[in-house]
């Protein structure tokens, strides 16, 4: 049927098998990555919920690259540009910046997902068009013909509605991936949240630790007592 097709029938078959190789490609890629982001994260969080101290954090987490990474040295960066700051400014400025990084980390992550979505609510249309095309000249050729033979009607009609069937092989599984993957997103965006969470709990913390003194020794006065700096309370 596909051989037999209009030259117009064929390019749109072409394309919509196109379209499929496409979306599937784009699940056996998106479904790598999200998965060993999700890890990460979901390791990452859990050091940090353990940490006693944003650099005791930073310690443990190492040198990464991922999104919870990012967060990290964000918060560290901010930390040592506003020595002597207030801080409720620090904490401020820091979920400023925040939530600035997990929604590069969610749209880093959603790449390809628009191509789903194209796929899923184009590919239905065009393989109509091409439906209509093919029966257009099928009709015609029976014009041409001067007879309404089923045998003569049928082969063109069958290869106009093989058009509709790969429009909807291709959009069908590509709506069901995208589904897939917004869910599988909006999961990995909670991840990031509760890092943010985490990290920023931390850094409070640190910072009342920076300003309460310590407790004086014997023969020390309570005036003359030290205060904790945040790399004395990781330590």
């Amino acid at each position: 049927m596909f051989l037999q097709a209009d030259i117009v029938v064929k390019a749109v078959m072409i394309g919509l098998a196109l379209a499929s190789i496409a979306t599937w490609t784009v699940l056996l890629v998106k479904t790598i990555q999200l998965r060993g982001a999700r890890r990460q994260a979901r390791r990452a969080l859990g050091i940090i919920l353990a940490a006693r101290s944003l650099l005791d954090a930073i310690r443990q987490v190492g040198e990464q690259t991922n999104a919870i990474g990012r967060l990290l040295a964000v918060a560290d960066d901010e930390l040592e540009k506003s020595r002597g700051l207030a801080a409720d400014g620090i904490k401020e400025r820091v979920a400023w910046q925040f939530e600035r990084t997990e929604a590069a980390a969610v749209h880093r992550i959603g790449r390809g997902m628009g191509l789903l979505a194209t796929i899923g609510a184009v590919a239905p249309f065009v393989g109509l068009f091409g439906t209509v095309w093919g029966i257009m000249n099928s009709f015609i050729g029976i014009s041409q013909s001067h007879t309404t033979n089923l045998a003569v009607v049928a082969p063109g009609i069958a290869e106009a509605l093989l058009a509709t069937a790969f429009g909807l092989v291709a959009a069908i599984p590509a709506v069901v991936i995208y589904n897939a993957f917004a869910r599988a997103t909006g999961s990995y965006r909670a991840v990031l949240a509760d890092a943010s969470v985490a990290i920023l709990r931390l850094l409070s913390r640190d910072l009342d630790r920076q300003s309460l003194p310590v407790e004086p020794r014997r023969g020390l006065r309570a005036a003359d007592a030290p205060t904790l700096s945040i790399a004395d309370s990781a330590e």
